[in-house]
């Protein structure tokens, strides 16, 4: 035991020093918004990494397939037909040869996108008007065939449980929390992925986790002595300044490594900043570039201790429990934000829930009915160093950091989209669909029309009669 005990100390005093000058060449990097390199230097390190681990993956299942095909030689085995289901089709999907089945649907059918059906040829328009031919309103069993192939569509791939669910990379990245297990296949990839384990869980995970201490502290300090400024210029630069340091330095603790395209178009004050929501530090990504109001549900414990730290130092909005579900409410304190020229852009994520990343669902109304500038962003993170995605039906907060701080990093792209405003005769459901559509078409993400909160409730009764008056419409020839 004492033995131990002396091991640690002389291990303590001799990292003390270098770790302690890590962290101050850290913290002076992050208050002058500059970096040495190291972090994208890093990265391309990995890709080199990745490619060479892919190289050994595939020569490995050749390998495979030819010890395999040599076994089998002789055996016949009978013609695998080519001819393939026409909703469905399988593709080579990743560079390892890893096969998937995905749904191909011709399009979104039906007059809305709970719809998933289209109406037989013989009931359709032909340029505005009716077919001549007579309407056959006898019940057969064909009429529902495409109803019926829509649900088996629905229950083999569904376009609301796919969107929840961890991103399929397309090759793999050393990580066993993918769905590849491949540590295992040559002794070589064997050796590199312990030697990334080790790197990961015992430098990377202590170095961050002393990162983040260190950050947080010093964003509860920096802002307690901002909110000791009187109102005016100089708190808002000071605060402007203070709070772009800390999330940078904050940043560090998960090796962020965020480039922002399009800064011209960056958020001013007295508007409202909407953007896809795939985790939450996509808060702490958008706030290394600029300084945001935040909006939400106030909290005790640790995040209320930051939401009180917050709040001394700029304007945020934050609502009891009782007030949240509260529109009006909700309406009235953001009018009353952004009537104020000179408070910081309020950042708002209007699904309302975290997307895996790959598409973009119902932005809520709520925010494009106010008025004011919106000012769109994109974000777009690059599964192959890190799953930045919050599945928070399946893990809880802290595995979610756990998962972040020992992932190889968190890369992503932040796209500034010029500022639009709702035209005098669109409604706030048009203009929530057209920054919704500018989102995503400039982050290459997938525009959905679905409502996010199916991810915790069913279908709404007005979708499911929507669809019998559809079909009802058809037997009656409409």
């Amino acid at each position: 035991m004492a033995l131990l005990t002396s091991f640690v100390s002389v291990a303590v005093s001799i990292l003390y020093t270098p770790i302690l000058l890590l962290i101050l060449c850290i913290i002076f990097l992050a208050s002058i918004g500059k970096s040495l390199g190291v972090r994208r230097l890093y990265v391309n390190i990995l890709l080199k990494l990745f490619e060479y681990g892919r190289q050994h993956i595939e020569v490995a299942k050749k390998i495979s397939r030819l010890d395999s095909s040599d076994e089998d030689e002789g055996a016949t085995t009978p013609p695998v037909p080519s001819d393939k289901p026409p909703s469905a089709l399988i593709k080579e999907n990743g560079l390892n040869g890893t096969k998937m089945t995905v749904i191909e649907r011709d399009e979104i059918l039906g007059p809305s996108p709970e719809l998933n059906y289209k109406r037989s040829s013989s009931q359709e328009r032909v340029n505005g008007h009716k077919p001549q031919e007579k309407v056959n309103l006898e019940f057969h069993l064909s009429h529902c065939l495409d109803l019926v192939k829509a649900g088996m569509e629905s229950i083999i791939e569904d376009q609301v449980t796919s969107v929840f669910e961890a991103e399929e990379l397309r090759s793999w990245n050393l990580l066993t929390r993918t769905n590849r297990q491949y540590e295992f296949l040559t002794w070589r990839l064997t050796i590199i992925w312990a030697m990334g384990f080790i790197v990961r869980y015992f430098f990377l995970l202590p170095l961050r986790i002393l990162i983040f201490i260190f950050g947080v502290w010093w964003l509860i300090i920096s802002t307690a002595c901002i909110g000791t400024l009187p109102d005016g210029p100089l708190k808002q630069k000071t605060n402007y300044t203070v709070s772009i340091m800390c999330f940078n330095f904050l940043s560090r603790c998960i090796s962020a490594v965020v480039t922002h395209h399009d800064v011209h178009n960056k958020p001013a004050r007295g508007g409202i900043c909407v953007a896809n929501h795939t985790s939450p530090i996509d808060a702490l990504v958008l706030m290394c570039d600029n300084c945001y109001s935040l909006i939400g549900q106030r909290h005790g414990g640790f995040l209320g201790l930051l939401q009180r730290a917050l709040a001394r130092a700029s304007p945020h909005i934050w609502f009891e429990r009782s007030e949240v579900k509260d529109r009006h409410a909700v309406a009235k304190r953001l009018k009353e934000h952004i009537s104020v020229a000179d408070n910081p852009p309020i950042l708002i994520f209007p699904e309302g829930t975290c997307i895996n990343n790959t598409s973009v669902m119902q932005f809520k109304k709520g925010s494009f009915e106010v008025g004011g500038t919106i000012y769109p962003v994109a974000i777009k993170y690059d599964p192959r160093f890190g799953d930045a995605f919050w599945n928070s039906s399946r893990h809880g907060m802290l595995h979610y950091l756990l998962n972040m701080m020992t992932s190889w990093a968190i890369v992503c792209d932040v796209w500034y989209l010029p500022a639009m405003h709702r035209a005098r005769d669109e409604s706030a459901v048009d203009f929530a669909n057209r920054v919704k559509a500018a989102v995503a078409r400039r982050g290459g993400l997938v525009d959905l029309q679905w409502d996010g909160q199916l991810k915790r409730m069913k279908a709404k009764k007005e979708w499911r009669e929507l669809q019998q008056e559809e079909f009802s419409k058809r037997l009656k020839g409409e």
